[in-house]
């Protein structure tokens, strides 16, 4: 989740009449929102018990809309201090994997590496952390909506400070159900499904806990996610994948001011943007901003799936088409405007009618794909 790009575009100014009881809040745009700065974006951890996967990309202004440019040809570097490195191989460009690698808890690890400019950048050295199995993760009807909760301990007291990913998947249909298809200028029964398919989004929330407060090292059923009773997720199958990190404590603060940057935004109350200083830096040039963290500690996951016919009954899940109107009718001599793939043929009707709609409402592969997820149940 590359959520350092995501800055506050704008501050918002509140105005008040002085003959009237009502008041405005009106957004601002600071200057400088055209400006490109090009700063070195480094997105991923060093895994201390599996595959490290590292990302290099480059900011982009408030309001380009392209994704950002990725840096490629770099040579990465995992060290462990007085001790070995081990060489990260670029796969697509920008992203960079290791091998397997099962790191040392009572050594510290950095990154090190070489972008194609020649420039040399450095992590601070971090001790390589051992998350803790996830206990369970939980779901419960509260209100109008579904909660999806963790549980987790230590029973060491080494942990304290969790942090938490989220992978969401669930099945879906199209509006319309194409049971035909036009090839060589005629009409054929589709072989393919274009009705059910599946997608998968990752959360774009931070999710974080300590328990230093606590007498034991334990986190019961603290909250994730919710979902409102209304969500297109929920309308048959949903499932979500939880990844727990250990944190250490300096990590943990970072990713809580990007969660107060980022998620308490959109009053005149909340907090100010403030500045985020990772632990990379530039060897080349000291001045040089470098937006990231990069800590070392493996990975615990836990999935759970949630059934439609689990939830309260009266519950009426949007289908997510709510733009689809009624099929089309198409006479025989108009068939050639299935020639268009972004129309699709239905059925076939009497007097040999037939019904048509845009690919968009009629074949689900649009938003997602037809082939069920390998641990899909």
């Amino acid at each position: 989740m590359n959520i350092l790009l995501h800055l506050r575009a704008g501050l918002l100014l509140g105005c008040a009449l002085l003959l009237s009881l009502s008041s405005c809040i009106e957004p601002f745009e600071p200057s400088g929102g055209n400006a490109n700065p090009n700063f070195l974006v480094v997105d991923g951890f060093l895994n201390s018990d599996g595959v490290t996967t590292i990302k290099l990309t480059r900011s982009l202004s408030l309001k380009t809309k392209t994704d950002p440019p990725v840096e490629a040809r770099a040579k990465l570097f995992i060290e462990e201090e007085n001790g070995p490195r081990y060489a990260l191989t670029e796969t697509t460009a920008g992203t960079y994997i290791s091998a397997r690698l099962s790191l040392n808890p009572a050594k510290r690890y950095r990154l090190h590496f070489n972008t194609a400019n020649n420039h040399e950048y450095v992590t601070d050295y971090t001790r390589a952390k051992i998350t803790p199995p996830i206990d369970k993760v939980s779901w419960d009807v509260e209100g109008n909506g579904v909660r999806v909760l963790v549980s987790t301990h230590d029973a060491t007291n080494q942990t304290q400070y969790y942090r938490w990913d989220m992978n969401e998947t669930w099945e879906f249909t199209s509006a319309f159900r194409s049971y035909l298809e036009y090839v060589n200028g005629g009409l054929r029964y589709r072989t393919e499904n274009t009705f059910r398919c599946w997608t998968s989004q990752p959360s774009t929330f931070i999710r974080l806990a300590t328990t230093t407060k606590l007498s034991q090292d334990v986190v019961a059923d603290n909250p994730l996610l919710t979902l409102p009773s209304t969500t297109t997720k929920l309308r048959f199958k949903y499932s979500v994948l939880v990844k727990q990190y250990a944190q250490t404590v300096e990590e943990f603060a970072y990713w809580e001011l990007i969660r107060k940057n980022t998620e308490n935004i959109g009053t005149l109350f909340d907090p100010l943007p403030s500045q985020l200083t990772g632990n990379i830096h530039c060897v080349t040039d000291p001045t040089e901003v470098v937006l990231g963290y990069i800590g070392a500690y493996s990975v615990q996951e836990k999935r759970i799936f949630i059934s439609r016919d689990e939830l309260p009954a009266d519950w009426v899940p949007e289908t997510g088409f709510g733009n689809c109107l009624r099929p089309d009718t198409i006479l025989p001599s108009e068939i050639n405007v299935f020639r268009d793939p972004n129309f699709l043929p239905l059925v076939e009707l009497e007097g040999k009618v037939y019904l048509g709609s845009p690919a968009d409402c009629a074949d689900c592969r649009r938003r997602g794909t037809n082939v069920p997820p390998s641990f899909w149940k």
